[in-house]
């Protein structure tokens, strides 16, 4: 178990962005391990990105932004799904990575049960991949360099030419250079 340190965390968050595509997500449920490979992933620049939470200002909602990188920034949209991000940067620096797919590794049948299916596509899609990984606001602020509850391990190296890029998914309230911006990262499957 080789657990990211924060130093990996504290710098640009579209290079971090990049770099957890094949990192491992790992939850500790209860001494149940669950894991996922992360294939997919969003970068969030803070007050410079209307985008961002944290595009306004700093909140009691987004507070944890400005804090140190390597905390679990979640929280809920339209009531229902967690999204679950990554602060990166430096203090008082709000960007982060949201986590938007992983490839389930370890822990499958628990991930069903959580998602209560037993079909279908577990983890593709950050509402998804939070509850299939029971990721939810009590995560909030976790450190994921502790190696308690949540945190990520290397696993894979992805090569450059199998990495993808575009804009983000669902930011249709965002400024035009911002929707546009390839701030979205994605694995390329070899056939």
């Amino acid at each position: 178990m080789h657990i990211i340190t924060r130093e990996f965390y504290q710098r640009d968050a579209v290079l971090v962005a990049r770099e957890l595509l094949g990192k491992l997500l790992v939850r500790d449920l209860n001494g149940s391990l669950l894991s996922g490979m992360i294939c997919e992933t969003e970068a969030y620049l803070g007050e410079m990105d209307s985008a961002s939470h944290a595009f306004r200002g700093k909140t009691t909602r987004n507070s944890v932004m400005f804090g140190p990188p390597g905390k679990a920034y979640i929280y809920l949209i339209y009531g229902k799904h967690y999204m679950f991000n990554i602060v990166t940067e430096r203090e008082n620096i709000p960007h982060a990575v949201l986590i938007r797919g992983i490839l389930p590794v370890k822990g499958i049948k628990q991930m069903r049960l959580n998602r209560d299916s037993s079909t279908g596509n577990l983890t593709n899609g950050p509402g998804r991949l939070c509850r299939t990984m029971n990721i939810n606001q009590s995560l909030n602020e976790c450190d994921l360099t502790s190696g308690k509850d949540l945190w990520i391990e290397e696993y894979l190296c992805i090569p450059s030419k199998n990495i993808l890029s575009g804009s983000r998914i669902g930011i249709e309230y965002a400024m035009q250079n911002d929707k546009v911006a390839h701030r979205r990262f994605w694995m390329r499957y070899e056939d």
